[in-house]
């Protein structure tokens, strides 16, 4: 066999085995499917090592799933060309009823073969870590809220309500400390939330602190500190922007990036009609749910506060002046959107999809000094 020949290879991986789809060339020939192997990366590796033998080029294709990039990587360290692809990404007929792993497989290699797959990207090792750690934090965050939902609601079921402001302050906090039920099930109910609460707020801060830490050793260090100029970026929400998206070159202008995390309207749109839905909600929702947090601060209006003025002290004069444009037309954008009397949701996602046009420029601004 030539040595030209390309092999395209579809795996459709699971924890416990993998399917094993061949196509090569040329594209009339027939899609094979190979069997089955073991989880892991040393069955697979044992039987596409005799494709290789037979003289053919690997091109290895799989969905990007729970098992991560682990195949990726030790594919990439054997010298084979291996992509995984996003499960959303991969082209279905509408007809299509009936889903086995021998038939994805067979798919995969199949649209690898006539280059309808598009590959994600694959972050290295230390890149990868930063943002589990970065999750990790938002699970804990998660946990929290929701633990707190549940202490307020058994509350709410006994009659018991706080006089004060705001919840969850310091007042907040004594207050909970008195409280006491009528009865010693609901009392220990009360005090497993409490410290459940408790708990998880604990995590938050070795996970804040942890990513800290672990800030100074990251290559992606200074577009963090750059990001910081942003009115709302602070150092969590910096590290978990560029954690979750990483790499900005593989966005050619704004618009990709707003499309890849989700904030662009859905459109079903035909002929002169043109309808617009909600966002599509596609890609990074970690990033997308960070967005729309800070994007909230921007109803007040524009300034340079003395904790934005910190941190921008050591920042190149292109950022700060790329976050000062920002501050003024999403600002003003936030009093116009709001002077037509939209719901306040809308006009937040609103100045999200635009903060991320700012957000990239930044990005671009500080990348080239960067490894990408």
């Amino acid at each position: 066999m030539s040595q030209s020949t390309t092999a395209y290879v579809g795996l459709d991986v699971h924890k416990d085995s993998i399917d094993i789809a061949l196509a090569e060339t040329p594209r009339e020939s027939e899609v094979r499917h190979l069997g089955a192997v073991g989880g892991g990366v040393e069955p697979v590796s044992k039987a596409l090592r005799r494709l290789v033998s037979r003289g053919q080029r690997l091109h290895i294709v799989y969905e990007a799933g729970p098992c991560g990039f682990v195949l990726q990587r030790h594919f990439a360290a054997l010298g084979w060309h291996c992509d995984v692809v996003a499960p959303s990404s991969i082209p279905r007929p509408p007809g299509e009823r009936v889903k086995t792993d021998r038939r994805d497989a067979l798919k995969l290699a199949r649209l690898a073969r006539v280059g309808e797959l598009t590959p994600v990207r694959v972050p290295d090792t230390a890149d990868e870590a930063v943002r589990d750690l970065a999750r990790a934090r938002e699970d804990a965050v998660r946990e929290q809220r929701n633990a707190r939902h549940r202490l307020k609601a058994l509350l709410l079921r006994n009659g018991i309500a706080y006089a004060g402001r705001s919840a969850w302050t310091n007042a907040h906090l004594r207050w909970l400390a008195q409280v006491k039920l009528a009865h010693p099930a609901q009392q220990i109910a009360f005090q497993e939330y409490l410290h459940a609460i408790t708990e998880a707020g604990a995590r938050i801060a070795r996970h804040e602190q942890a990513l800290r830490d672990a800030l100074p050793g990251w290559t992606l260090a200074p577009l963090v500190h750059a990001l910081q100029a942003l009115r709302g970026v602070q150092l969590i929400a910096a590290i978990t922007l560029v954690a979750e998206i990483q790499d900005f070159h593989r966005f050619a202008n704004p618009r990709q990036l707003m499309a890849y995390l989700g904030l662009v309207p859905c459109e079903h749109s035909s002929g002169t009609r043109r309808r617009q839905g909600a966002i599509t909600k596609a890609g990074n929702a970690p990033a997308r749910r960070m967005l729309v947090e800070i994007a909230h601060l921007y109803r007040y209006p524009a300034r340079v506060s003395p904790v934005i003025a910190r941190r921008q002290a050591e920042l190149p004069t292109a950022v700060t002046d790329i976050a000062w444009a920002a501050q003024l037309r999403l600002c003003a954008r936030f009093r116009r959107l709001a002077a037509r009397r939209l719901p306040h949701n809308k006009i937040v996602v609103a100045i999200a999809r635009e903060l991320c046009g700012f957000i990239w420029a930044i990005a671009l601004t500080v990348a080239p000094t960067l490894p990408h």
